[in-house]
């Protein structure tokens, strides 16, 4: 018989737990994207219900019936994202002709630096570039076409998932804590109080982390707002409504809306311009991820701010977007509802009588 050391066998133990944990964790990553039409919509819903959570707890503190504060919240909400986007839509419509008079000046200037700047670009060979381009438009009339087609059909999607997700987050603004006594009350009884208990917790963290994501996005769109009022940009306020809104996804929408801001400063007031207000835009970025996200953030959610920008590149590395914007969210509510299950005081479970 081979004498194993004591350590390798800790190791190997640990190991095959860990392999085990992994291959959990990717089946359910696994359910989650073939289920995404669902799950995604019911995920949104659950951060659009925590985002209102005050809201409906003021309301019904006023003494408003649980099912109307439910929907006069949500109400709110979809008025409030509409009216920005009208507000962007009337700013366009408006400023419409001089943008595109500035847009041509700006590109025709951006072909005088090419050509006269440290470059020295040879005229002929601009222009056989935009031939080239205008040949491949045209060559590519069916490829074109087919992705329309697909981003019709994503279009679609969309908009079945945003219906989903209004409904969900009425009925769980309305009755969730009447669900989530209902599902733990198939646990053993033993553990329905402690459970309930966590899920509550993970819950207050997650209203907290939202609260905290409105000031950071607010703080975004303010940089940006400030630098397209200092250097004179159209559409600022409609910068402003961008930002805010895109900043709810961590990093990765300040980088999008970062981006629209330089490529109109490029295009209506020249390189220079588009350069300071890259400097904005990464000024307000770094701002984001240095400070607002791991210190705003880790305080709301209570976890360390390493823990936060980890959170964030694991969510994108793994489904995008939607994965930036869901990986706090679900490292706020587990570290609670972990911290709540090692407690041994839970309360029990009360619920409030008023949401029936």
């Amino acid at each position: 018989m081979v004498d194993v050391p004591d350590g390798l066998k800790v190791t190997a133990a640990w190991a095959w737990r860990l392999l085990v944990v992994a291959a959990a964790l990717a089946g359910f990553s696994w359910l989650l994207a073939e289920f995404s039409g669902v799950t995604v919509p019911l995920a949104i819903a659950l951060l659009l219900v925590a985002l209102l959570d005050p809201l409906v707890r003021r309301l019904r503190a006023l003494g408003t019936p649980p099912v109307l504060a439910s929907l006069m919240a949500l109400l709110a909400l979809v008025l409030v994202i509409v009216g920005i986007f009208v507000m962007i839509g009337t700013q366009v419509a408006s400023q419409s002709s001089s943008l595109a008079d500035q847009t041509l000046k700006g590109v025709e200037q951006l072909m005088g630096w090419l050509s006269s700047g440290p470059l020295h670009l040879d005229p002929a060979q601009i222009d056989g570039w935009i031939d080239q381009l205008t040949t491949w438009v045209s060559n590519s009339r069916a490829d074109i076409a087919s992705y329309l087609g697909r981003v019709g059909g994503q279009l679609g999607h969309f908009l079945a998932g945003t219906a989903i997700a209004l409904v969900a987050a009425f009925f769980f603004g309305y009755d969730g804590q009447r669900m989530w006594a209902s599902f733990t009350g198939w646990l053993p009884e033993e553990a329905r109080a402690k459970t309930y208990e966590a899920g509550r917790r993970g819950w207050e963290s997650l209203v907290s982390y939202m609260r905290a994501t409105v000031l950071v996005s607010l703080v975004d769109a303010l940089g940006v707002l400030l630098a397209a009022l200092v250097l004179g940009l159209p559409l600022p306020w409609a910068l402003f409504a961008l930002t805010w809104i895109a900043s709810f996804v961590p990093i990765l929408g300040a980088v999008t809306a970062g981006f629209v801001a330089v490529v109109l400063a490029l295009v209506t007031h020249g390189w220079v311009s588009a350069l300071l207000m890259l400097g904005a835009v990464v000024l307000v970025m770094e701002l984001e991820s240095h400070f607002l996200q791991p210190i705003l953030l880790s305080r709301a959610v209570k976890i360390h701010p390493l823990a936060v920008l980890l959170g964030i590149a694991v969510g994108s590395a793994m489904s995008g977007i939607v994965g930036a914007l869901m990986a706090i969210p679900v490292v706020a509510f587990m570290s609670a509802v972990i911290s709540s299950l090692r407690s041994h005081a839970p309360q029990p479970v009360v619920i409030d009588e008023s949401s029936s």
